[in-house]
């Protein structure tokens, strides 16, 4: 059974609160990536009671390490960083973390604009199917999926997690 991403949102919400007050941080900013991290991010921003406050949003599209063999999907946007990431803390989001090579690429593109006191990474899902070492410090709940099976969140209103056959 596929979780509720709501009920993800709001557990979600606890523990990076708890986290970002263990760590001492006040007053971190958002990064989402294009664009089920930016549907969550936007949902994890209500949950805390801080919609009103910028969001940034990466395309990480650039920064991949399998661009030549993907190409560029043609409706890539710029990334928008509406702040200035020295010396800050940061709360990155995606959607889902699979082989880690998204946020290898966005934590790459982050340190192009700067190099921020601290990244926290929160994943609405984990695939736990890393082929780098990334894990992420707030994770709405770690699935595993048979091999011809992947996850799409659809979005932004309502947010949903749908499972769809592997497409070569």
């Amino acid at each position: 059974m596929l979780p509720n991403p709501q009920s993800l949102i709001e557990q979600m919400a606890t523990d990076l609160t708890a986290r970002l007050t263990e760590r001492g941080i006040d007053d971190p900013l958002f990064v989402g990536i294009h664009t089920g991290g930016v549907w969550v991010a936007n949902a994890l921003l209500k949950a805390l009671k801080r919609e009103d406050e910028p969001l940034g949003i990466l395309n990480v599209s650039f920064y991949r390490d399998d661009f030549s063999r993907k190409g560029l999907h043609p409706q890539v946007r710029p990334s928008q960083l509406p702040f200035d990431i020295e010396g800050q803390h940061l709360v990155l989001i995606d959607d889902v973390l699979m082989s880690g090579r998204t946020i290898r690429a966005a934590l790459n593109e982050l340190f192009d604009y700067g190099r921020p006191a601290s990244v926290t990474l929160v994943c609405l899902l984990d695939l736990n199917a890393g082929e780098l070492p990334i894990r992420p410090d707030i994770v709405g709940q770690t699935l595993s999926l048979p091999q011809n099976q992947r996850v799409k969140l659809t979005g932004p209103e309502p947010l949903a997690i749908e499972l769809r056959p592997f497409e070569h």
